[in-house]
């Protein structure tokens, strides 16, 4: 039998006896690892080209135009605003990533338009409102308007809140509807658009997530 060795013997390839048991494994890891890193670079481009022009490039080019600057507050008022700013931060950042996360790992796909996930996602911060990284992103930018005490900021909050209002229910929604069907529908039955509910939403023979 012939044997041709490609860079190590760990890759070797019989002309006629094909791969052993454990190249085929060898072989079956490496696809994984690379099917996860094509992952985690689609991943990292969607949220360069959404999120973070949303929460970071618009915000600064706002502060940049508008001479806002991070100073801290020199009334009381001005304190709350700003205390209550770092808490939505906080609550928008654990929540966005706690969305992707399950986005990720269950969908397989990106929260892009372009690159959407392949299947229906119900789980984890998904039981409570249909759109969970979206309303992180929005206590990002609320937080954002509160901290720097903004009202060019909280503008564009509440502009980016008008345009998914109008875009989702559209647009979005629709889409889904066509692509997994009655699950969806199910599940939009029972889960509000960006209004959470006070209880997860198990579906019949489920647990929570």
């Amino acid at each position: 039998m012939d044997i041709k060795v490609f860079g190590s013997s760990s890759f070797v390839l019989r002309e006629r006896g094909g791969y052993t048991l454990n190249e085929n494994r060898l072989r079956w890891k490496w696809m994984v690892a690379l099917d996860d890193m094509l992952m985690l670079v689609r991943h990292l481009a969607a949220i360069a080209i959404l999120p973070f022009t949303v929460a970071v490039l618009v915000p600064f080019w706002i502060g940049r135009q508008y001479h806002v600057a991070l100073l801290p507050g020199s009334s009381a008022a001005q304190i709350v605003s700003q205390i209550a700013g770092v808490a939505a931060l906080a609550i928008g950042s654990l929540l966005f990533c706690w969305s992707l996360r399950h986005f990720a790992a269950q969908g397989r796909g990106t929260l892009a338009p372009w690159d959407p996930p392949k299947a229906l996602v119900i789980d984890g911060p998904y039981r409570y409102v249909r759109n969970p990284m979206i309303s992180g992103v929005l206590f990002i930018l609320f937080g954002e308007a509160l901290v720097l005490v903004s009202w060019p900021h909280a503008r564009w909050a509440l502009f980016f809140l008008c345009l998914n209002a109008v875009y989702i229910p559209l647009l979005e929604e629709p889409l889904l509807e066509r692509r997994f069907g009655e699950p969806y529908r199910l599940y939009r039955r029972h889960v509000r658009r960006f209004i959470p509910r006070t209880q997860p939403w198990v579906p019949d023979g489920g647990t929570a997530v």
